[in-house]
Formats: C-alpha cells, structure tokens, sequence
C-alpha cells in the first residue's frame, strides 16, 4: 500500500505571455493530484495573479508557505502553463529551505493555437527553468518527454512515478533499521559499515538473540497476544506439516520481534537466522520473517541489514512486498537465466500457493526437529526488479546495482522458495556483481520501478547506483 502524499506546487508565470493559461492550468493540476489523493500546498488565486509565481513577492509568498507546511511537503512540482519566470520559480524554492524531489513540466503548444492569445513557449521556458535551477544548485526531475499534455495517460504515469520517487526519498529520512544477533561466523560477505550509513542518515539498531530467547520463552501458551500470533501464522500458509509446539514457538518469537520493532520504530530488519535460534530455542524464524515481509516490515536473513536496506526501499517505491534472495544456480544453459532461491522467507505475496515445512538444508546437522519453520513455494511468474545495497568501506559511500528481469514458468523440481528469473545480459551482470565486491544476495519486487529507485538514490540521496541492460 502506497501512502498519500502532500506536494508543494508552483505555477509558473511571465506577464507579457497569456497568463490565463496559469488559471485552466492550475485548475486541472489541482483536479489530477485529488483524483491521486494528492494534499497540494499552493498559493491561492488571493495570494496571487491565478495563484502563480513570477515576481520576488510571489516567490517570497510561496516559500513562506512551504516552509510553514516543511514537515508534511514530499515533492514539490512546478508546472508551466506559459513560459514561466525562471527566477520567480528558483527564488521560491530556494528560499522555502526544502530538500524534497523537484518535478518540472511544461505544457504542450498546439499546432492551431500559435497566435499571442493561446502560445504557451512552455518548451523554452523549460530550459531557462533547469539552467537556473543548476544555478543555485538544486536537484530536480524532468518528463520522459520535454512537454507533456496533463490529460495524457502518459503524463498520469509521470506523477505517479514521481510520487513514488517521493515516497523512496521521504522513507530513507531519519530510517531505522534493526539487526537481530551477528551474522553467521561464514558468511563475511553480509558485514557492512554502520557508520557509513548513519553518514547518510540510517541508524541501526541492535538486540542479541539471547534477549529474543528470553522475552519469547516468558510468554504464556494461554496469553491473547500468543494465541493471536498462532492464529495469524495459521491463517498465513498451510501449516499442516508442522507439530503444534514448533507452530506455538514461532508465534512467541513474532510477538517479540514485532514489540521490539515497534518500540524502536524500525522500517526493516535483518535477524540471525541460523543456528543459533534453532539450537537455543528450536525454530527456523523464517515463516516468522515472511509474514512480517509480507505485511511491509521488510525482514533479511543472515543479519544482512544493507539486504533489509534494500528491501525497504523497493518497497516504498512499488508499496508491495519484497523478498531477499541468492543468486543461487544457473538455469541449464540458459545464458540470461538464473535460479532465484533461499530456503525460505519469502512472501506469501510472491506465490500463487505455498506451505510450511523444514529447511533441508540444515535439518541434517540440527536435527529436523528444529528445523521447522520454513515457506516452500514457486515464484509466480512476473515482471520484477532487483537491487542490491552495499557500504563501500573504501569510498565511503553506499553504492548499489539496480535492473528488471521476468520472473518466468520454467519447470523445476527443488525445496524451498524459488523462482526461474530471465534478465537480459545476464552473464555481464554477474561479471559487475563479482567485480565490484556485491554480495551473493539481491531483492527482487514484483514491480517495473527501476527507474524510479535510481532517480532517487542516485540524484538525490547521492548514491553510486549502476543500471543494468542489455549490452
């Protein structure tokens, strides 16, 4: 689910051009962004002409309204019904002090309505507005075309990914994530650097598997929270392969990992997963880990946070769930194809069907008593896209890869959560991922938004994000 959003909005206007077309403009962007169940912060037809900006005092006016509604403004979009006063436009949102995403759009002249009554000169009133805009050194998004009809499917499409740059931008503000335990002593490839990304500005929060232990064996079998917990699990997938105490196990474990999660206000988390939690309390925490993906409270294993990181964000963007994954096989000799695994914690969301049972991996050595607790299922067949976060001790930045693929319905007999994934060049992206030091993890979001993410990260959160296609 994708949350509403308020967005500043700024009409551009210059007074020798028809600025009429500042009142119908204004109106129908006004009347887009409420069918979009958009709050809109913008100068009323009283503050002035049409409600637009062009002079230092409209400007002066606008950024005083913006800064007064500062906490709840994500974007701000200037709109050009005419050719716009670039400086009116730049002064505006320099001085309303917002850091947030910036849309600009101009409107399209019609071939039959070039006289001085209707031309709009929208087309090079764009450009002075950039030129400034690079002037002060303020970040901003452009259409996919130059001018764009607001009554276009086309540009609806552009709002809505705009708005979802927003939702990414606004999400990683003050993020907190959550690691629960230490990585497994093997798996080197998931360290990170938690002072590279409380640079940019994502906490992490930590608790050690012991106090988990604790907290879940002090529940009570009788208490509601538990019986709840151990109805949801229930409810979630079929459980009819699993004992009774392995189910009641994983029910307390939720009810504590959610309390934790909610007194610390964490977006995502990344817990221990093996074996110490099936050693010391006798459970896989990954149908607890799927459920809580699958309600939006992203959930990694092998305390992998950058992967929990990177989840979250695919999330914000599409406002579905994601899932974190191994490249783990190669697809017979499918050069573009690759199978997408883990044992599992997937979703619910990604599946058409699924059941829980234990990880065949691991039940050998712990004894499948203690392995229970795993979702088992297909991948149904999609469009997706895949990102991948990592802290570059070296740079010191967070840098990342980011593309699209198909989830297809190749045939394939195997154990716990997988998927048959079909990505163009597929054999240069896996030459970047082990050339650049990536991890054997990647998310996957059953979406086409990667577009949207590496606008985001890259231009303005300042991340180092490649984009893979098709050599």
């Amino acid at each position: 689910m994708k949350e509403n959003l308020s967005m500043g909005l700024i009409v551009g206007n210059r007074g020798f051009f028809p600025d009429h077309l500042c009142k119908t403009g204004r109106a129908k962007l006004l009347a887009i962004l409420k069918e979009k169940n958009v709050d809109v912060v913008t100068l009323s037809e009283k503050e002035s002409k049409f409600g637009s900006v062009e002079t230092w005092r409209d400007a002066k006016k606008c950024a005083s309204l913006f800064k007064k509604n500062r906490e709840k403004i994500s974007g701000i979009i200037v709109t050009l019904p005419n050719f716009g006063d670039e400086r009116g436009v730049s002064d505006a949102i320099r001085l309303s002090g917002l850091d947030v995403p910036i849309l600009i759009h101009a409107w399209p002249d019609e071939i039959k309505k070039m006289d001085s009554t209707h031309r709009r000169d929208s087309f090079c009133g764009k450009i002075s507005v950039c030129n400034n805009l690079l002037q002060y050194g303020i970040k901003f998004t452009l259409t996919e075309k130059h001018t764009a009809d607001p009554a276009s499917g086309q540009f609806s499409r552009e709002i809505d990914n705009f708005l979802s740059i927003c939702r990414v931008v606004r999400g990683l503000k003050n993020v907190r994530l959550g690691a629960i335990g230490t990585r497994p002593q093997a798996f080197k490839t998931v360290r990170y650097s938690e002072k590279i990304l409380e640079k940019f500005g994502v906490a992490v929060d930590v608790i050690d598997l012991s106090e988990i232990f604790a907290g879940a064996e002090k529940l009570k079998e009788g208490s509601q929270e538990v019986k709840e917990q151990l109805e949801k699990i229930n409810n979630y997938t079929d459980t009819s392969e699993v004992p009774a105490t392995s189910l009641l196990k994983m029910a307390k474990l939720k009810v504590i990992i959610e309390r934790w999660i909610k007194e610390n206000e964490l977006s995502s988390i990344a817990i221990q997963c093996w074996t110490s939690i099936q050693q010391n309390y006798g459970v896989m925490p990954c149908a607890v880990m799927s459920f809580l993906s699958n309600s939006l409270l992203p959930a990694a294993c092998e305390v992998d946070i950058t992967g929990a990181l990177s989840m979250y964000i695919l999330q914000l963007a599409s406002g579905t769930p994601s899932a974190i994954v191994d490249w783990n096989n190669n697809y017979g000799n499918e050069e573009d194809k690759t199978v997408l695994f883990h044992c599992s914690n997937l979703p619910a969301h990604f599946f058409h069907k699924s059941r829980m049972y234990i990880s065949e991996i691991i039940a050998n050595d712990i004894g499948k008593e203690n392995a229970y607790g795993t979702i088992y299922g297909k991948i149904k067949p999609s469009p997706f896209t895949f990102l991948r976060l990592t802290t570059d001790d070296f740079s010191g930045k967070i840098k990342g890869y980011i593309g699209e693929g198909r989830l297809t319905d190749d045939k394939l007999e195997t154990f716990g959560g997988y998927g048959i994934a079909e990505i163009e060049d597929l054999q240069n992206l896996m030459k970047f991922i082990c050339e650049n030091g990536f991890e054997h993890h990647t998310v996957i979001n059953l979406s086409r938004t990667s577009g949207i993410v590496k606008e985001a990260l890259e231009k303005y959160k300042g991340w180092d994000i490649y984009q893979h296609s098709a050599a």
